[in-house]
């Protein structure tokens, strides 16, 4: 059967994405046979199982027809459907039409109503929680009246949207400058299949907004973070809080302290998934724990205790490369992922050829999807990978060399950063004689 998905009018490049990731979570075939998003699925249940918890969504509709004009839709109507029709005949109904680009006076919406008495509803007419919605919706070009597309649905089943306005930042009670947008955390985990009995990690967590997201769908979740004020949190709230207040205590594991070139976790293909936002390195330069200089420093006693073995010792900080960041990513990824298991992981970019940062790969990882985000002169990008089994690495692919950061000031370990405070500026012509 043909269904039709409605979607909303905001990240364009991530819809798509985000259907074929939940068709894959549930393993379900799926046919786009439309730019407009119709697709094949196999049955109803399979057409509620992905709309269910999509973000990026309103609904998705048994397809009864399609035309160019209304004439070509109700002869599509009329074959496909005919059979159909007994089956809703007591059925309280309504009608909805839905333009883009345009817009219909009550009038003429009562007559394209009207126009489908044919199929012999004698049901109540029901505004509120009737037991069958039929949508008419018209795609019509900017400033002309009439629709080059127009369709008829019947309401299958709604989407998660509605759990925007539960997550949203302006509710919750710890939070940060960096905070993930919740609508972009929910989308993330739809992306790296979050779901029941799975157990996720986000290494740089922050107040927690990709783990309360994944719990939403189900998964356990922990996260760490470099900067132990985030995870200690402040005058009583942290990320503990955050999950009491959406009643997530129990999808919760922990969160801690960690460097993520220093883990603590023990190495192990464990995790289901990681979610992550790393740092762009723009307030402030990208740091990694240690020291430039760790060779030549003697220990510090105190009290003739070593001054790091103790409780309130802050560890010193060295500049990170961001491109050296996203390649530890993947390799950690690669060492602590379940085969099949996801990484999502957001990057900036600029939208120019002099800063353009190359899409970071591994031998043991695939690229599912690339879904952009633009702003004014940056983007920034959303990679979703998946961990192939021992048996499709591609063998012939070198091992990555770690790379040595070179340079020494936060402009030189990261040219996105160095762009961004130059307003991305074109730069300088050359001087040199040709």
């Amino acid at each position: 059967m043909e269904y039709l998905i409605r979607f909303v009018q905001m990240h364009e490049s991530f819809r798509k994405a985000e259907v074929e990731a939940l068709a894959d979570l549930h393993n379900i075939k799926i046919e786009f046979l439309s730019p407009h998003c119709i697709l094949r699925l196999p049955d109803e249940d399979a057409a509620r199982l992905i709309i269910s918890r999509s973000i990026l969504s309103k609904g998705i509709y048994e397809l009864w027809g399609s035309g160019s004009t209304y004439d070509e839709l109700h002869q599509d109507v009329k074959r496909r459907t005919s059979n159909l029709w007994l089956l809703y005949k007591f059925s309280s109904f309504k009608f909805e039409i839905q333009a883009y680009q345009a817009k219909r006076t009550l009038a003429e919406q009562h007559d394209l109503i009207q126009s489908f008495r044919y199929t012999g509803f004698d049901g109540p007419i029901q505004l509120k929680d009737p037991q069958q919605t039929f949508c008419i919706f018209e795609e019509c070009k900017w400033g002309v009246k009439e629709p080059r597309r127009v369709y008829l649905g019947r309401l299958v089943a709604g989407s998660s949207r509605p759990v925007l306005d539960t997550y949203t930042l302006k509710k919750r009670k710890y939070l940060s400058t960096t905070s993930m947008d919740s609508e972009l955390a929910l989308i993330t985990a739809n992306l790296s299949q979050a779901a029941p009995g799975k157990l996720f990690y986000d290494p740089f967590v922050g107040t927690g907004s990709f783990p309360i997201a994944c719990a939403h769908f189900g998964a356990v979740s922990l996260g760490s973070d470099i900067d132990g004020r985030a995870v200690r949190g402040k005058q009583g709230l942290n990320i503990v809080t955050n999950f009491q207040q959406y009643s997530l205590v129990n999808k919760h594991l922990d969160s801690f302290v960690a460097d993520l070139t220093h883990t603590p976790l023990r190495t192990a293909r464990i995790l289901d998934g990681i979610i992550c936002d790393p740092p762009y390195g723009v307030r402030e330069g990208l740091k990694v724990l240690g020291s430039k200089d760790a060779g030549k420093k003697e220990i510090t006693w105190i009290n003739g205790e070593a001054a790091h073995l103790q409780d309130h010792y802050i560890p010193p900080k060295k500049p990170y490369s961001f491109e050296t960041m996203l390649d530890d990513i993947l390799e950690f990824a690669a060492k602590y992922l379940v085969d099949g298991g996801r990484l999502s992981l957001w990057m900036p970019t600029a939208n120019d050829e002099e800063v353009e940062l190359a899409i970071p790969t591994h031998r043991c990882l695939e690229i599912v999807s690339i879904c952009i985000q633009p702003f004014n002169k940056w983007s920034r990008r959303l990679l979703t990978y998946r961990r192939l089994r021992e048996g499709e690495v591609r063998e012939e692919q070198p091992v990555k060399q770690a790379k040595v950061d070179e340079g020494s000031t936060a402009n030189d370990l990261n040219l996105f950063r160095k762009r961004y405070f130059e307003g991305f500026k074109e730069p300088p012509p050359s001087t040199k004689d040709e």
